[in-house]
């Protein structure tokens, strides 16, 4: 996991080899280092977990000190694997400490987590998604560390009914940076909250970094996500079923996993695609599976900046995504100059854009060519160095407030 750089080197000495990787051990446990946490839900394979397994071993090869924090741990083979030398912890509370009473347990696993940032003393912790943030931001309270909150999502959807939204605009401004995706995200807050917050990118995983490919692109149509019904995949089987006769040589696949694969199989075989449309699961080398691809679609109902999305347009795809509502998209996308919006759910505009696209080869092979340049603004080294800049200016200036006192 993380980036790694291609020095160009093809021999390391056995030496070497193994000071490396004393040094990756090692890397970030210097006594005046500073520490960063990261506190998330567990690192279960999804958008946010990636991003942040990926931060913390771009902080551990800063030579900052990093923990993880995680309210649940799963199987191995269900999760993201940490870089060695990043320390993981587990807030949630012990079978034994559970009861009943839902507040009883909910006041224990606050007590355990501020437990945590009392114990392990991180400078800065770094929180994302709905009441994760606002545990954080309570839980650091009379603590020397400094608590920034992302919103990863659709604000709406993260704090979604007026209670949430006002705890929201109450607790934020406690915390020590907000980190936005859009600026769309900005108008859900009130205006210190929008005021002061940044925007922040997620870096490109670097699997997707690599010469675009140039040669004759395979009729395959493909799109990487949850199967859930956020995702739409209904209409876009729907969709393409439609078109199928007038392409009766590409084909639709969808990669991921969700509770909605039973579901979309049987309207496969009921259209009678079943043997032009095909749902291979979670894959591995998903960049290796989709560059060659003359399509690729992301028609969710709600994202926030879309991971793979990202990852498909920085691999020279032409793309057809929908304009979601927290500007995720709009923040990519240039309609008409490297990629095509449709409204959300709207299937006519989606059957017009594939078959646009698909009809014209050269309009798609122009999309995909501006669509690459992504993979230079979204470089590692590029976005990581800008949440570092960030986060030391948080633990400055909660230095500076510190030494006021």
């Amino acid at each position: 996991m993380g980036y790694k750089l291609n020095t160009g080197l093809t021999k390391t000495s056995d030496t070497c080899k193994k000071n490396d990787k004393n040094s990756q051990i090692t890397r970030g446990m210097q006594k005046n280092a500073r520490k960063v946490a990261f506190y998330i839900g567990s690192l279960h394979k999804g958008g946010a977990e990636r991003v942040f397994v990926n931060l913390a071993e771009y902080f551990l090869n800063q030579d900052y000190q990093v923990l993880m924090v995680t309210q649940y741990q799963y199987r191995k083979e269900e999760e993201y694997e940490l870089a060695k030398g990043v320390r993981r912890v587990i807030s949630d509370i012990a079978i034994q400490e559970t009861t009943n009473s839902r507040i009883v347990n909910f006041f224990r696993r606050v007590r355990k987590l501020h437990r945590i940032w009392k114990e392990e003393k991180p400078d800065l912790v770094l929180s994302c998604v709905g009441k994760n943030n606002f545990m954080t931001i309570v839980t650091t309270m009379f603590t020397k560390t400094r608590p920034v909150v992302s919103v990863v999502g659709e604000a709406k959807e993260e704090y979604p009914n007026r209670l949430m939204k006002m705890l929201a605009n109450m607790l934020f401004p406690f915390a020590s940076g907000v980190i936005l995706q859009t600026e769309r995200s900005r108008e859900f807050f009130s205006g210190k909250v929008g005021r002061t917050a940044v925007i922040l990118p997620n870096s490109l995983n670097p699997l997707f970094i690599r010469p675009m490919f140039t040669g004759e692109r395979e009729k395959r149509i493909v799109s990487v996500g949850r199967l859930d019904a956020n995702k739409n995949h209904e209409m876009m089987i729907r969709v393409f079923a439609k078109l199928a006769k007038k392409y009766p040589a590409y084909t639709l696949t969808i990669y991921g996993e969700g509770e909605l694969r039973e579901h979309l199989q049987e309207l496969i075989v009921t259209l009678g695609v079943e043997e032009r449309v095909f749902l291979p699961g979670v894959i591995l080398n998903v960049a290796e599976a989709i560059e060659r691809a003359a399509l690729f679609l992301l028609i969710s109902y709600s994202e926030g900046v879309s991971n793979a999305l990202i990852e498909a347009m920085a691999l020279g795809l032409p793309v057809i995504a929908t304009d979601v509502p927290s500007g995720g998209t709009v923040e990519l996308i240039r309609h008409g100059e490297n990629g095509w919006m449709i409204p959300v759910g709207d299937k006519e505009a989606l059957e017009a854009a594939m078959d646009q696209l698909l009809s014209d080869e050269d309009l798609a092979r122009r999309l995909g060519c501006e669509a690459y340049k992504l993979q230079e603004r979204f470089a590692p080294e590029k976005v990581n160095e800008q949440w570092r800049a960030y986060f030391d200016q948080c633990m400055e200036r909660g230095k500076r407030a510190r030494s006021n006192r």
